[in-house]
């Protein structure tokens, strides 16, 4: 569904109500879920970039450009063709692309479980098939596309792992997507949570991640966000 930018009065009202509800309810927004028994050997030379989807990736990316280690997050699309990764063709539901987030990070800052552990407790509820908060459809399920076969590996014993824990009352449905190309989404959608810090959609739906990292990952979390106005695409 579209994410309508209210104003005047209407948003102002809904700011002070959503802003409310949004502090009150930030540290329920995450499920607390184990450590990965099964990771990539900390300390690798060089970076490494992961793509994931899980709801609007305005969050996403938000959420991740408060993570140490990680060097860009970028906004985009995985898991259709580039003739179709344009955000209005994309939200129509039928093209397979699903809403994603490019990650590069440094593997001897962060490894690739705990980019996982953050994305399987803050960033989405992964029980939620094809649909996340208010937004619905198959370009908001949640997935995983990795960019080699370790990383798929890591990602399917973790599943494993989370659900043989319990950790939720459902089982994950994220699914594991190799072998999809990531198309950049357009210049508006990058940086956006930054960008519009009250837009009630923003206030409402992703602020909560945010203090989430910060509560649950102190270590991991920055203050000041990596952005792709700063770094680029291409980094």
């Amino acid at each position: 569904m579209d994410r309508p930018i209210l104003s005047g009065l209407m948003a102002a009202a809904a700011l002070v109500a959503v802003g409310l509800f949004a502090s009150r309810t930030a540290a329920e927004s995450a499920h607390a879920v184990p450590a990965p028994a099964v990771d990539e050997a900390p300390g690798a030379k060089g970076n490494e970039t992961i793509v994931l989807a899980g709801g609007c990736f305005w969050g996403v990316q938000g959420v991740y450009q408060h993570v140490k280690g990680v060097a860009n997050a970028v906004s985009g699309y995985a898991g259709g063709d580039k003739s179709t990764a344009q955000y209005e063709t994309v939200s129509t539901g039928e093209t397979g692309h699903a809403e994603s987030v490019r990650i590069t990070y440094d593997p001897a800052e962060i490894t690739l479980g705990k980019i996982l552990q953050i994305y399987f407790s803050v960033v989405h509820d992964p029980t939620e098939l094809n649909y996340q908060g208010p937004d619905e459809g198959t370009q908001y399920r949640s997935a995983i596309f990795p960019q080699n076969p370790d990383q798929a590996k890591i990602a399917k014993a973790y599943i494993a792992q989370i659900n043989g824990a319990h950790v939720y009352d459902a089982a994950l449905v994220t699914k594991i997507e190799p072998g999809h190309e990531f198309f950049p989404a357009e210049a508006y959608h990058q940086d956006y949570l930054t960008l519009h810090p009250t837009q009630p959609y923003i206030v409402f739906n992703d602020i909560p991640k945010i203090k989430a990292l910060k509560a649950m990952y102190p270590d991991l979390y920055r203050e000041e966000p990596v952005l792709v106005a700063k770094v680029g695409l291409s980094n």
